[in-house]
């Protein structure tokens, strides 16, 4: 059995297909409704060096230990432990100075990271809201896989916490994106119009960051 192995019987598939999800290094096994399990573990195990060499292709983890580099909006900030006498992560500069237990390390800092981008991307989409004439409702953050920001009818956007680690303007770009469809709750050509116009420059070339970049980010933190 491979390691992280997902089975997805889809009503549309036509034939077996395997996908390495470049943000955990997870299988996909896409089968027809009709087709035999068995037959198909059997084809999986037969792509083991296919699957080898994709792997092998990923970012990996980037763990929150001592000493390593952590990505922050253009730099990078350096986790240093221990720090005596400092209970919570506190930044200084382009340090991370933390105290405390290690085992607890990449706890603390990942709830540092978490605090600070929602600070961050409530201040920008404050700004941008304004810039729009809407109202937002609430802002929140989370840890999707599949997507960057939300909006909700109801006025509430939701962001990944992992933008703070992205370059600022990618940042920037993803919160006009968002705000944007506080008038607009669709992708058509009045709604790219306004982010460009809330945003002040074509959005294009942080949205491709994003599709080939973005996946990294979800290795920061991780074994």
């Amino acid at each position: 059995m491979i390691e992280g192995l997902e089975v997805i019987r889809h009503p549309r598939a036509r034939r077996m297909r395997l996908a390495i999800d470049p943000r955990d290094g997870k299988v996909r096994l896409t089968i027809p409704p009709r087709a035999s399990l068995a037959k198909a573990m059997q084809w999986v195990g037969e792509q083991q060096g296919w699957i080898d060499a994709q792997r092998e292709r990923l970012p990996g983890g980037r763990p929150f230990v001592p000493g390593s580099r952590v990505p922050f909006g253009d730099g990078e900030l350096t986790i240093v432990w221990p720090v005596a006498g400092v209970r919570r992560v506190r930044r200084e500069g382009d340090q991370l100075r933390c105290g405390g237990t290690e085992e607890g390390l990449s706890r603390r800092v990942e709830r540092w990271l978490r605090a600070e981008a929602l600070r961050v991307l409530s201040e920008e989409t404050a700004h941008y809201a304004a810039l729009a004439g809407v109202r937002v409702t609430k802002v929140a953050i989370g840890d999707a896989r599949s997507r960057w920001g939300s909006c909700a009818s109801t006025g509430v956007i939701r962001y990944s916490w992992r933008l703070i680690l992205a370059p600022s303007e990618v940042r920037r770009a993803t919160v006009a994106h968002e705000v944007a469809h506080r008038v607009h709750m669709n992708h058509g050509p009045d709604f790219h119009a306004l982010v460009e116009q809330l945003y002040g420059a074509d959005p294009t070339p942080h949205r491709h960051w994003l599709r080939k970049h973005g996946a990294s980010l979800h290795w920061v933190g991780r074994e």
